[in-house]
């Protein structure tokens, strides 16, 4: 188990369609982030594509990474045989043994019968490439995606489980967690914290460092732990946007910084 960061660590930094910063955060800037709080993972997600660089680029980032000791993991959206393959070898090129996706055919929610025809014709893919497909949680319901899981019955795939994810299917953590910890391959935590709005009708959701939300951590890690798989931490984030963005991408480095120390009470390097 090690402790990592991701790019929706630093999203706001990176930037995205409405918030892009005058100096966005490059991939070399985030193995220096990696570097500076002193973790040793690195997952690198569809907001800032390896795929897209220039060769050269690509190759200078992966020297950097193992320069500092860090490793790589690959995150993307999809599961089109075709995709997963391109993505797997890209995995492989970065020494990253993981590649996590969002489980999407076609940009929309698959059917669970779509969904193992589509990961099943990637297995030998994975297979040949040393490589283990994480489904991350969010877009189906524990127990179908579990049932999938099951059906599947790879060692080359499993869950990478969010924190927050499943709160869009009206799913808690805990129930999530106790559902798919027998195949959890990474953990994305992210910390949160529910609260009415002022006229008591209806709820908002936002982001907190960890530790200082609502997920009850030494209960997640005994839960997961139990299960008996080895996984990696990553940390997520969710800030708020603040006035401007200089101000949110400030917010942003402040909640990492908080954050890594209070993993480590759960996390031995």
């Amino acid at each position: 188990m090690r402790l990592g960061i991701t790019t929706y660590t630093f999203m706001w930094a990176i930037g995205f369609e409405g918030a892009r910063p005058a100096q966005p955060l490059t991939p070399l800037g985030l193995l220096e982030k990696a570097r500076a709080l002193g973790v040793y993972v690195v997952q690198v997600g569809p907001n800032l594509p390896l795929d897209r660089l220039p060769p050269d680029e690509l190759q200078a980032f992966v020297r950097r990474a193992h320069a500092l000791g860090i490793g790589l993991e690959l995150g993307t959206r999809g599961l089109e045989p075709e995709h997963i393959a391109r993505q797997a070898a890209l995995s492989r090129r970065l020494g990253s043994t993981l590649l996590r996706t969002v489980p999407e055919l076609g940009g929309q929610t698959p059917a669970i019968e779509d969904l193992i025809q589509a990961v099943r014709a990637s297995l030998p893919v994975l297979e040949r490439e040393g490589v283990r497909l994480g489904l991350e949680n969010g877009k189906l319901p524990a127990e179908e995606l579990r049932a999938a899981l099951d059906a599947l019955d790879s060692q080359w795939v499993g869950v990478v489980l969010d924190t927050v994810n499943s709160l869009a299917v009206a799913e808690g953590y805990k129930q999530v967690a106790q559902v798919l910890a027998p195949y959890t391959i990474c953990l994305h935590y992210k910390d949160f914290a529910i609260r009415r709005v002022w006229h008591m009708m209806g709820f908002i959701c936002e982001g907190r460092p960890a530790g200082q939300g609502q997920v009850d951590a030494a209960w997640l890690f005994r839960a997961l732990r139990a299960a008996r798989r080895d996984f990696n931490v990553i940390l997520e984030l969710w800030p708020p946007e603040q006035e401007s963005l200089e101000e949110t991408i400030v917010l942003e480095a402040r909640w990492a910084e908080e954050s890594i120390p209070f993993l480590r009470r759960f996390v031995a390097e």
